[in-house]
């Protein structure tokens, strides 16, 4: 059989403060590179024309200066109002897709992962073979996030609030990883690697 000629793509995600980039590192250990959609997504915002188009979108009371946008302001204004989380998304999802393809094409591994927050709120999980949550409690997230970022319980649960429930990510997962400290999570990830290798029939 000849090669594959597009590695396939295995979606990862979780609610925040769940240890998703934790997770991929432990992939990453295996050679399994992985596209970080969000990252993606925040670099668009050093473009002064990007920032222009969000503040043409949603308001240029969001502008810091007239090349950038206060990510602080904009965070406040799209977690307190879907409609504008939507635009946002609308502005910034289609290149993300865009900039994956052409990483996509760059890739020589038998799989690679897409890492994103709302990997199955924006149907992205249609583009993927398989997808992985990484799963947490609530209340062990707030308090590492707590440990983590300068925001309060209150910001920390109203960004929660705004994600889809953990119940619902984990019944549409194919496969979910248990991110508890002491809990073998090497293990999961190398069991998760060959099922998804075994998935892809990759060995034949």
């Amino acid at each position: 059989m000849g090669a594959l000629t597009c590695p396939a793509a295995v979606g990862i995600t979780g609610g925040i403060g769940c240890g998703k980039t934790t997770v991929v590192n432990a992939f990453a250990a295996l050679g399994v590179p992985a596209f970080v959609a969000d990252s993606v997504g925040a670099s668009y915002y050093r473009e002064p024309e990007f920032c222009h188009t969000v503040a043409q979108t949603l308001g240029s009371d969001l502008l810091a200066t007239p090349d950038t946008i206060d990510k602080e302001r904009l965070a406040q204004r799209v977690f307190a109002d879907p409609a504008a989380l939507a635009s946002l998304n609308a502005l910034v999802h289609p290149r993300v897709m865009a900039d994956f393809d052409q990483w996509l094409q760059q890739q020589h591994t038998p799989y690679v992962l897409f890492e994103s927050a709302i990997l199955f709120d924006c149907g992205l999980d249609s583009r993927m073979v398989a997808t992985i949550v990484v799963h947490l409690d609530k209340e062990e997230r707030v308090r590492r996030l707590l440990l983590r970022d300068p925001l309060s319980v209150e910001q920390i649960e109203a960004r929660m609030a705004r994600q889809m429930p953990s119940d619902e990510l984990l019944d549409r997962a194919d496969y979910v990883i248990l991110n508890y400290e002491g809990n073998p999570r090497q293990r999961q990830v190398r069991y998760i690697h060959q099922q998804i290798l075994s998935r892809i029939n990759y060995s034949s």
